[in-house]
């Protein structure tokens, strides 16, 4: 497996990845401070930190949900993010017209999980200069994300990552196959997990999704023990009052325990598998 570069940020290496933010925009000041605190939380603990926070959220449940600060006052925010707090940054892609302005300032393209099939823009991201991280659909089968893989190697990828977030169980549920992680990776791609969207429950609240974000530690150190190559998480400062998300983002305060027992899972797999 060749690591994927992202700005300063290798995955792929060895090395357990943190990708993590806010799971919206809400305002600059507030962005930048997480971003600053996660920054903080990660070199205390010796990992690398892929910032993410989203302009838009194209997929809520509701039209009276929020959905972010849109893409031209949110890029803003993210530059403002790499020049102040020195880290790479990712974000969501929707549509092919927002690729070219999102890859001026972004290190990582995101392609939500209801749209890793677009081909349209799975070969717009591929042909920009950056790295591509697709989250795989609840609906799609681990090993055929090979395709969504093929389309952006095809359009000329600079790098492919692989998210797992779990898949849809009955109704208004997801669970998580860890088995999909170990075959994603035979793609010969890094697999990140990301433990708080795997403790959602689609649509479960009527107007919004609901979810169990105290289930994060344990998936995600799952996820860790099988081979994962990052984690993702979504974190707020006061996840409570966030405006998207409320349920399952994990509080600022408390994640460097939680960040602590994932690297503690990966030191642990690398020492048990060294000959």
């Amino acid at each position: 497996m060749i690591p994927v570069r992202v700005g300063s940020v290798a995955i792929g290496d060895g090395r357990l990845v943190l990708i993590a933010g806010p799971c919206v925009i809400e305002s600059a000041e507030r962005t930048v401070l997480i971003a600053r605190a996660l920054a903080e939380i990660a070199r205390v603990a010796g990992t690398a930190l892929v910032f993410k926070a989203s302009f838009d959220k194209a997929n809520r449940t509701s039209t009276t949900s929020f959905r972010g600060r849109g893409l031209a006052a949110g890029l803003e925010v993210l530059q403002q993010v790499k020049d102040e707090v020195g880290v790479p940054v990712t974000t969501d892609v929707h549509e092919t017209v927002q690729v070219d302005a999102v890859a001026e300032v972004v290190d990582l393209l995101q392609i939500p999980a209801f749209l890793c099939r677009q081909t349209d823009l799975l070969v717009a991201c591929g042909r920009s200069s950056r790295a591509v991280n697709v989250k795989r659909g609840p609906f799609v089968a681990p090993r055929n994300m090979a395709h969504a893989v093929d389309k952006l190697r095809a359009a000329g990828a600079r790098g492919v990552v692989l998210t797992e977030r779990g898949s849809t169980f009955g109704y208004n549920d997801l669970v998580v196959d860890y088995r999909s992680i170990v075959w994603m990776r035979e793609l010969g791609v890094p697999v990140v997990f990301d433990a708080t969207h795997a403790c959602q429950r689609p649509g479960a609240a009527g107007d919004h999704t609901s979810g169990d974000r105290t289930l994060a530690e344990p998936l995600g150190a799952a996820a860790v023990a099988i081979g994962a190559d990052g984690v993702f998480a979504e974190v707020h400062d006061a996840p409570d009052e966030a405006l998207s998300d409320a349920d399952t983002q994990l509080p600022l305060d408390g994640f460097p325990a939680v960040l602590d027992a994932w690297l503690a899972v990966h030191a642990a797999r690398r020492q048990a598998r060294k000959p």
